[in-house]
């Protein structure tokens, strides 16, 4: 069973005051990808989630959070 997890990239996208396609750039890979990881559509592989959290100054476990809302 996979634990339902809320995604944080927006959040924390925002908080450095990035635009997402800037990100999407910095990182190699579409803003439509990214878009699915913000809303939980689909999630990065390992590496991808390690070079996000690098470009953004957070852990990888800072880009997602249980989501208490899900049983």
């Amino acid at each position: 069973m996979v634990m339902p997890m809320k995604s944080r990239i927006d959040e924390i996208i925002k908080m450095r005051g990035y635009k997402k396609k800037y990100v999407a750039e910095q990182i190699g890979v579409s803003a439509n990808q990214l878009s699915n990881w913000i809303t939980g559509k689909n999630y990065p592989t390992l590496d991808k989630a390690f070079k996000l959290a690098e470009f953004l100054g957070v852990s990888v476990e800072d880009l997602y959070e249980k989501d208490e809302g899900q049983p």
